[in-house]
C-alpha cells in the first residue's frame, strides 16, 4: 500500500473533484468518518458544509483541506467496500485524523484498486492539526502497520514506478487531444511531487524526464517567464517536448513555481539525511569495480536503487548530473553532494578528463601515474611544512648595521659662555 497526501486552500475543490468522479461513473462514495448520518444517504450540499463548519472554527489556518489517497497493488483487486472502510479506518485513526470529519471515494479510472479521503486539518474545537514531516512519520508507521495487519502486498523494497504506478507518458496521447494529455501528465505529476524531494526546477525534470513530462518556464525573454509560469509538456521517445504545453494552474495539485518553490525550502532539510548514502554509493561503485563511463557507473548504482539523469547540449557535451535515489525518493544534482561527484568529477575519476586541467585528456593517466600526480599536487609533509614556515620568519640578514636613518641622532651639548642668543 502506498499512501499520498495532500493539503490545499479550497476544500471545495477537492470535493468537488470526487463527486465529479462520481457523475462521470469513475467512483463512488462508500463511506464516511464521524458524519452524523451515513453520507450516501445526505445530499451533497450537506455533506460539504459539514467539512466548511469545521474549517470555519480555526480562521488562521490557510492551508485546511486534506486530501489522501491510498494506492494497492494491482493484484489485490478483490478488496470489497468493506475491508476498504476498515482500512481507511484504521490509517485515518493511526495518522491522528480518528476525530476528524472524513468521506471515502473508490475510484475506478486507474490500472490499480485506490481510495481518496477528504478531510480538514481543525479540529472540532478549533485546535489545527499539525501535519509537519506526516508523511514520514505517522503515516509511514500506519501503512507498515496496516500491511501486516490487512495482509496487504508491502510497498517498501518493490521498484518504485510498480509502488506509485507511474507509467511514462506516451507521446501519441496527443492526438486523442487535450483531455488524455493532460491526464497522463497528471499521472506522473501526482506520482512524484508529493514523493520525491527536490530542490530545484532542475531537479525535479530530472525525474519527470524518466517518464516522458517535462516542466517548462518559457525562453528568458518571454511574458511566461518575466511572470514565473509554468507549463508541462510531454516528451518524444527522443525526449523532446511534443505537444501543446499545459499551464501548472489547470492541474489538481496545483504544481506552479510560486507552490514548488515552498517545496524546495521544505526538501532541503528533508532530504539531508539521505544525502551520505548516495555519495557512499558512488565511492563503492568505484572502489569495487573498474568504471571507464558514467554509462558503467549508472548500471552499477541502479543495482542499489540510484538513477543517474545526464545533461548534455546540443553537441552532447556533457555539463549536468544529476543522483536520483528511488528507495528515499531524494533527488541531488551531483554539484551539490561535491566536487568529485559533479559532471566533471566524474567524468575525471573515470579517467576521461585531466586533472590537472579539466579538458578532455590526451592521454588517460594509468592507476600509478595518477596516485603519484596527486600525492606530489596535493600533499605536503609535516617536516617540509615545518621548513617552509622557518624559512618565511628567517630573517634575510643577521649583521649588526643598522641604516643611519634608524640611528637616534644625539644632542649636541652647549659649551660654557654660550648662548642660543
Amino acid at each position: 500500500m502506498v499512501a499520498v497526501i495532500n493539503t490545499g486552500s479550497s476544500v471545495r475543490s477537492i470535493f468537488n473533484y470526487n463527486e465529479n468522479k462520481i457523475e462521470a461513473g469513475k467512483a463512488e462514495l462508500i463511506g464516511e468518518g464521524n458524519y452524523p448520518a451515513v453520507a450516501s444517504e445526505l445530499h451533497k450540499d450537506s455533506r460539504l458544509k459539514l467539512l466548511l463548519k469545521q474549517l470555519e472554527l480555526n480562521a488562521n489556518v490557510q492551508r485546511g483541506s486534506v486530501h489522501i489517497s491510498l494506492n494497492f497493488d494491482s493484484s489485490e483487486n478483490n478488496l470489497s467496500e468493506q475491508k476498504l472502510m476498515e482500512i481507511a479506518h484504521s490509517y485515518m485513526a493511526k495518522i491522528g485524523f480518528g476525530s476528524q470529519p472524513y468521506l471515502v471515494y473508490q475510484h475506478y479510472d486507474a490500472g490499480h484498486p485506490h481510495i481518496h479521503i477528504v478531510s480538514v486539518k481543525v479540529k472540532s474545537d478549533g485546535k489545527r492539526i499539525d501535519m509537519q514531516n506526516i508523511g514520514r512519520n505517522q503515516s509511514e508507521t500506519a501503512r507498515k502497520e496496516i500491511e501486516k495487519a490487512f495482509n496487504l502486498v508491502p510497498a517498501q523494497g518493490r521498484q518504485k514506478e510498480k509502488i506509485l504506478n507511474i507509467k511514462p507518458a506516451k507521446s501519441n496521447v496527443i492526438k486523442y487531444g487535450t483531455v488524455e494529455t493532460k491526464k497522463a501528465i497528471a499521472a506522473v505529476l501526482n506520482a512524484v511531487i508529493p514523493n520525491y524531494k527536490f530542490t530545484t526546477l532542475g531537479e525535479l525534470n530530472a525525474v519527470l524526464n524518466l517518464y516522458n513530462v517535462t516542466a517548462v518556464q518559457g525562453n528568458k525573454d518571454s511574458r511566461m517567464f518575466f511572470h514565473k509560469g509554468l507549463a508541462y509538456q510531454i516528451l518524444n521517445d527522443k525526449k523532446q517536448p511534443a505537444g501543446v504545453p499545459l499551464k501548472a494552474s489547470s492541474f489538481y495539485i496545483k504544481p506552479t513555481l510560486k507552490n514548488l518553490e515552498i517545496k524546495f525550502a521544505s526538501n532541503k532539510g528533508g532530504r539531508n539525511p539521505h544525502l551520505k548514502r548516495v555519495k557512499n554509493a558512488v565511492d563503492l561503485a568505484f572502489l569495487q569495480n573498474s568504471i571507464k563511463s558514467i554509462s558503467d557507473l549508472d548500471r552499477i548504482l541502479i543495482k542499489d536503487g540510484i538513477k543517474t539523469a545526464e545533461r548534455r547540449n546540443e553537441q552532447e557535451i556533457l555539463y549536468g548530473l544529476t543522483y536520483i535515489d528511488h528507495k528515499t525518493k531524494c533527488v541531488f544534482n551531483g554539484s551539490s553532494l561535491g566536487k568529485s561527484y559533479s559532471s566533471s568529477g566524474i567524468e575525471e575519476r573515470c579517467g576521461l578528463k585531466s586533472f590537472s586541467t579539466g579538458t578532455a585528456a590526451g592521454k588517460i593517466l594509468d592507476h600509478d601515474e595518477l596516485k603519484n600526480k596527486q600525492q606530489h599536487s596535493a600533499f605536503i609533509s609535516a617536516a617540509e611544512l615545518h621548513k617552509i614556515i622557518d624559512s618565511v620568519l628567517q630573517p634575510e640578514f643577521s649583521t649588526d648595521f643598522v641604516p643611519p636613518q634608524l640611528k637616534r641622532k644625539k644632542k649636541r651639548k652647549k659649551g660654557k659662555g654660550h648662548s642660543d642668543y
